[in-house]
């Protein structure tokens, strides 16, 4: 493990970089090739730490499956909506997909469920979702009474119902339900009370669910149908795009630094929102062209703007840091559910900008960042949190280095991160 890493300054970004496989796929079609009928054959698949729990989720429940991981692939043998075991007791680890999805999934079978992770995961809420299960007839809690795990089902299928859930903390509480509910024994409504945070998340897990054979009918996103006793299919080979919030630290340096860069596996033909980040950084003065699987951008002078990133939660991260090198004030507005995530991100950006100089106001769902004359050398926290080290190296596209700590926390999502940055950046 490295206690840290320092960043010389970095004069230019170019070349090409193959992205790694998204997450948020990842981790949602494990889950539907594990619900489906049939074999699923996964390619691109990311092998990080969250997805890791993914898959040891697997084996405890009995599924069955052969991995490849030096060729990122694994096929598994779906248990068409009949969990294998009857109890069981998962580590999650942080994985807030794995944790947030498998409640809901669990809810379709038989027996007693204990879902448990890392003590940071013991802080992050999932009273919602337990919520709303509980109205679809499930039997589930929070084992200690604080709204977040471990979790506790006590199950023999999932009745279904109407359930009235918030969708203002975190979209994967949706997702989870909707790729639940076609297992159900009667029709699942689920109505939203509040606004849809993260609306990308939800279309892609929507459209995979279509991708395995099941449409979701739904008034604006804000009530959803689904008819009752249905069974994904598998569509045998699934690729997994490459992960469009990885993408942002790369066209990021590019932005500032002038630099022109190309990232292969997500473009113009994505389910993922984060592809959408190379527009904010259009707006702000870089020039764009997106191809059906690759985005290209080169940098060129940036200013400021105010942007509502709630769609785009993680790359509003890169952004904040962005906006250090941009002329002007950049407010980025609607991201309360920085709070939630894999640290406090609204403290632990404010945090850390200032140390590199920035004037920072921020609230409950908004940062704002007058950046600095110069940035300032500093050594950077990142909290336990895989975004934090890979949004702030790009603070080293100033004229003095700066020095991560705890950059092995990109193992979460992104283990060659740092390899892969310093493949594309001259000093």
């Amino acid at each position: 493990m490295n206690d840290s890493i320092v960043l010389e300054p970095i004069r230019l970004v170019s070349g090409t970089v193959k992205l790694p496989g998204s997450k948020s796929f990842s981790n949602r079609v494990l889950v539907l090739s594990l619900l489906a009928e049939g074999v699923t054959h996964i390619q691109n698949l990311l092998d990080s730490e969250d997805v890791r729990h993914m898959v040891g989720a697997l084996a405890k429940l009995k599924i069955s499956f052969d991995e490849n991981r030096k060729q990122q692939e694994i096929t598994i043998t779906g248990c068409g909506g009949k969990i294998p075991v009857e109890g069981a007791s998962l580590f999650l680890g942080n994985a807030g997909t794995a944790m947030r999805s498998l409640t809901a999934v669990l809810s379709i079978g038989k027996g007693k469920f204990i879902l448990d992770g890392i003590p940071r995961m013991r802080q992050r809420p999932i009273q919602d979702l337990v919520d709303g299960l509980v109205q679809l007839g499930v039997h589930v809690q929070c084992i200690e009474n604080n709204n977040c795990p471990p979790v506790e089902l006590n199950v023999s299928g999932l009745p279904g119902g109407i359930a009235f859930l918030n969708g203002a903390i975190s979209s994967q509480y949706l997702s989870a339900m909707l790729m639940a509910a076609p297992y159900a024994q009667n029709m699942v409504e689920i109505v939203i009370k509040d606004k849809l945070v993260s609306l990308p998340y939800v279309q892609m897990t929507l459209n995979l669910m279509e991708r395995f054979g099941v449409c979701v009918e739904h008034d604006n996103y804000q009530k959803f149908h689904i008819q009752p006793r249905q069974i994904y299919q598998s569509p045998g080979t699934v690729y997994v795009e490459g992960d469009a919030s990885s993408a942002s630290y790369f066209l990021g340096a590019a932005a500032i630094t002038g630099s022109t860069i190309t990232v292969m596996g997500c473009g113009a033909e994505s389910v993922q929102g984060d592809t959408q980040f190379a527009r904010v950084l259009e707006k702000m003065g870089a020039h764009v062209e997106y191809l059906p699987h690759s985005i290209q951008l080169t940098g060129h002078t940036l200013r400021g703007i105010d942007v509502d990133m709630n769609d785009m939660p993680d790359a509003a991260m890169t952004l904040a840091v962005v906006a250090l090198f941009a002329e002007g004030k950049t407010t980025i507005r609607n991201i309360s559910n920085w709070q939630l995530k894999e640290s406090e991100r609204i403290t632990a950006v404010s945090t850390e900008l200032r140390k590199l100089g920035a004037q920072v106001d921020a609230g409950n769902d908004y940062i704002s960042i007058v950046p600095p004359d110069n940035v300032s050398s500093a050594t950077i926290d990142t909290y336990d949190d895989h975004r934090m080290a890979m949004a702030f190296s790009l603070a080293a596209c100033g004229e003095v280095p700066i020095t991560i700590n705890n950059p092995d926390v990109v193992i979460k999502t992104f283990p060659e991160y740092f390899e892969a940055f310093s493949s594309v950046i001259s000093h």
